[in-house]
């Protein structure tokens, strides 16, 4: 890793990210995570990347054609982004304490985030330490019209 002393690191930590948490189901497992470096990378057809460390158990669900939901949080949300943030042990009840929806796929949908986004695969690309996930935006709804985005900038660009 470079050092992170480096004034450049300053600056890249400051790159603006929403905070986003990314549900997933898988055969009767589900689970969520904070993830925060997603951007929309096409207009049509409408798809977004989404930044992953390969090492997470979630990693492993999102290959080609798998669904998934990203949930959009909005300002004064900081308890989804805690309850998200330490990440959940196999077994663990991601969701017991929130009220959600489920899509025709399983996925969960926090019905209290900003909005949401109906996801599937398209392709994966590694990319240094995290891979590359890019989906196509099936559908989603925003539940708080007048709702702001949370965002997020780090003191550094070379850890979270």
């Amino acid at each position: 890793m470079p050092d992170s002393s480096v004034e450049w690191a300053a600056v890249l930590g400051r790159v603006p990210s929403g905070l986003y948490i990314l549900t997933a189901c898988q055969h009767q497992e589900e689970t969520g995570m904070l993830a925060s470096w997603v951007m929309q990378c096409s207009f049509e057809p409408p798809r977004l990347s989404v930044a992953v460390q390969p090492q997470r158990r979630i990693s492993a669900w999102l290959t080609p054609h798998a669904s998934f939901v990203l949930n959009l949080l909005g300002e004064g949300q900081k308890n989804l982004m805690a309850h998200f943030a330490k990440g959940f042990e196999p077994g663990q009840p991601p969701f017991e304490g929130l009220v959600t929806e489920r899509t025709e796929t399983g996925a969960v949908i926090l019905s209290e985030a900003l909005g949401h986004l109906l996801c599937r695969v398209a392709d994966r690309y590694p990319a240094g330490d995290h891979d590359l996930v890019i989906a196509t935006v099936l559908g989603g709804r925003l539940h708080q019209p007048e709702g702001k985005p949370l965002t997020h900038v780090r003191k550094n660009g070379l850890r979270y």
